[in-house]
This record gives C-alpha cells, structure tokens and sequence, in this order.
C-alpha cells in the first residue's frame, strides 16, 4: 500500500482500494454489504478457524478477504480467470494485510479428466460480465488463460469449504468433480448462461453428493449448503 492509495469502501470491517473496477453505484453497494452479500453472508455462516477454503471466482478479492478477516480459516486459496483483476486484488489484501491468510492464482480450475493447457476468456467492459462462456457471441477482448487440475488443487491444499461463483461455468465444474472433501459450499448459479434446467442438474450434483441446502442462508439463486454430520 502507498500513503497516496484511497481507500473507496469498506464492508465488514476490509477496505476496499479504489481502483478503475469501482464506480459510485458499487461503491455504495459494498459500504452497504450488499455487494456479493448472500455469498458473504452464506460464508460467514459456515466457515471456522478449523477450515480450508477453495474460492474460485475472487472477483475484485472482497468475498475472499471478508471472509479471511472475519472467519479467520487456516487459509484460502483463491483462482481468478480475468488477469486484469489480479493486481487489485492483490492490493486489496495487502491494504488489509491478509497476505498470510489468503493467495490469488490466475487459472481457471478444469474438474474433467481431459484439460487443456489454456482456454479462452472474454473480458468485458465489466469485468461482472466477463466470463469462459460467450452466450450471443458479444464482443470482448478474449484471452488465453491457464488451466489446473480441480483434483490435483484439492489434493494439495486439502480444502473443506468451496465457495464459487464462475458466471456459469459452475455447471461444466459439478459434472465431473469430487466433492467428497467439502463440508459446505457456498454457491451461485447463472440461469442465464444455461437456462432453468441448468440450475436444477447444478442443485441435483450438489443434493446426490449428500449436501443439505441451508435454507435461510440461500435463495433461488445462491446457496449455502452443508454435509449433515454422521
């Protein structure tokens, strides 16, 4: 952090930098902790010292860094897709000296047995609407962005709690993953990247491998859920 950084926000006890991914509307959004709120909220509610947590999908880092601050879990492994995030985000854990706690890598995490070295990206104006996925072929900047392994990452870092929001790629991930290592998870589903149908057979993935939704910590579209204990 320089003594010249403004700090634009701060939501639950994380400043926020200001950088060009922020605007007034946002910016409000977060002081208020309804930006990406039901994720936080659903995260907080699940996650302990005792937990390793696999994000994917930082974002501009606040989901990530809210957590850490709060929760205070051993660690947090955090993949982001869009290189042009990567340094805010790592600004925005340095001003909230969370280096310790939490760590960005730029891939896109593949749970399939075949996984190519690289695949493309489509960053837009709004880096919300960026995504692996091109519905109506919009423009955008396309990228090569580098892949790993989702089995692999889970076998090094031994994660208990995924939290996830990938703007639909979610869908393509829950078909071919072991969830077996994860306690809760903390999901949002994009209807419209793959229609209703999509969400279901993302709901379906995640009830068939033994997971309870919490209901008054999820929506239609954003879920938290637990494995019941044995």
């Amino acid at each position: 952090m320089t003594d010249t950084q403004t700090v634009a926000a701060e939501c639950l006890g994380v400043k926020v930098p200001m950088t060009r991914f922020l605007h007034e509307k946002r910016i409000e959004r977060i002081k208020a902790a309804r930006y990406e709120g039901q994720e936080i909220e659903g995260s907080l509610h699940v996650v302990t010292p005792d937990d390793t947590v696999l994000e994917i999908g930082a974002g501009i880092g606040l989901v990530g860094a809210v957590i850490a601050h709060n929760a205070k879990p051993k660690a947090i492994h955090s993949f982001e897709a869009n290189p042009e995030l990567i340094d805010a985000i790592n600004e925005l854990y340095a001003l909230n000296d969370l280096q310790d706690r939490i760590s960005v890598t730029n891939q896109v995490l593949i749970s399939a047995q075949e996984r190519p070295e690289t695949l493309q990206f489509h960053i837009r104006t709004s880096y919300l609407g960026s995504s692996l996925l091109n519905p109506g072929n919009r423009p955008s900047n396309v990228v090569d962005v580098p892949t790993a392994s989702f089995s692999a990452v889970c076998d090094q870092i031994q994660p208990t709690v995924l939290v996830m929001d990938i703007e639909g790629g979610e869908l393509d991930l829950l078909r071919h993953a072991d969830l077996s290592c994860f306690r809760a998870i903390v999901l949002e589903f994009h209807p419209e990247a793959y229609d209703v149908e999509g969400m279901r057979e993302c709901k379906s993935i995640l009830t068939d491998a033994g997971f309870e939704r919490v209901s008054d910590k999820s929506t239609r579209t954003v879920w938290t859920c637990v494995r019941p204990a044995s």
